[in-house]
């Protein structure tokens, strides 16, 4: 509803993280792979490989994971879509949002099994990494895990008012583990590869914890929600007749969803990206 005014296969009301990014590069937003026949003037752009509610293993949402998404960029190379100079002046960026852990819980994974869970997901990013890498990328970024425990789907349960220190402390280990990772291979590839983390997790703590510095209310709390606890934003009854509502003022919330944050969210974090070093690696 914020951008482009119409649905766009965006999981908020308007531009996420990766648009931003691309817009820093100079870039128009990559097109999306599912629609890479209809663009082909736009390929050069780069390509999103990203489809919505995967992970880095397999999760309810029957789509392609990203050990797939990556072979997709293999078979382009291997059909001369892009050229190996291409590939060689690209950035890859590599997005975690937590899809995994979502689907660890619903499965009834429990909280005591979690840690060894995140290492395996850890682990599984270090493979798809290096592969990524033998396809002649020289600058791969990797987004660190943001705050998990005060996404509103687990914040509903203090009425959005704080976030979970549980889940929070799960997500440091994540992204402890995952500097862990990218230090090795910066160690190994001896500046042939240059492997980068966004600090997503100090960015959007930074935001909510200051929300007035960006004009956001409410910083805990979505926009669009269902009606009652058996629908969700978006929901539609049989006869077609919405079972959500959205706020007033989109570009004051920080959330749009349970589980995802508005484009004003996702500006106020990649504004806070700005000010650190990462972004400006990627224009050298």
């Amino acid at each position: 509803m914020t951008f482009p005014k119409r649905p766009a296969g965006r999981w908020s009301d308007g531009r996420v993280l990766s648009d931003y990014i691309s817009k820093y590069l100079g870039l128009k937003s990559p097109v999306p792979y599912s629609l890479r026949k209809l663009m082909p003037q736009h390929l050069k752009q780069g390509m999103n490989f990203a489809f919505g509610g995967t992970g880095v293993f397999d999760t309810s949402f029957p789509f392609p994971n990203m050990t797939t998404q990556i072979d997709f960029l293999e078979q382009l190379i291997k059909d001369k879509v892009y050229t190996t100079s291409d590939i060689s002046n690209s950035v890859a960026y590599i997005s975690v949002a937590g899809n995994d852990y979502n689907h660890y819980l619903s499965t009834n994974g429990s909280i005591q099994g979690f840690p060894s869970f995140i290492a395996s997901v850890v682990n599984q990013i270090n493979t798809n990494l290096i592969s990524i890498k033998k396809l002649g990328l020289k600058k791969i970024v990797v987004g660190g895990l943001e705050p998990l425990g005060c996404l509103p789907q687990i914040t509903a349960s203090s009425s959005f008012q704080q976030c979970n220190s549980t889940f929070n402390d799960l997500t440091v280990l994540h992204n402890k583990l995952l500097n862990k990772v990218v230090t090795k291979l910066n160690q190994e590839s001896k500046g042939h590869t240059t492997y980068l983390i966004l600090d997503l997790h100090d960015s959007v703590m930074s935001v909510l914890n200051h929300p007035s510095t960006h004009n956001i209310k409410n910083p805990l709390k979505p926009c669009c929600v269902g009606v009652s606890t058996e629908y969700s934003c978006g929901s539609v009854d049989l006869n077609n007749v919405k079972k959500y509502r959205v706020c007033d003022k989109p570009n004051s919330a920080f959330f749009w969803d349970m589980l995802h944050p508005t484009q004003a969210g996702w500006h106020a974090v990649y504004n806070k990206l700005q000010t650190k070093s990462v972004l400006r690696q990627l224009l050298k």
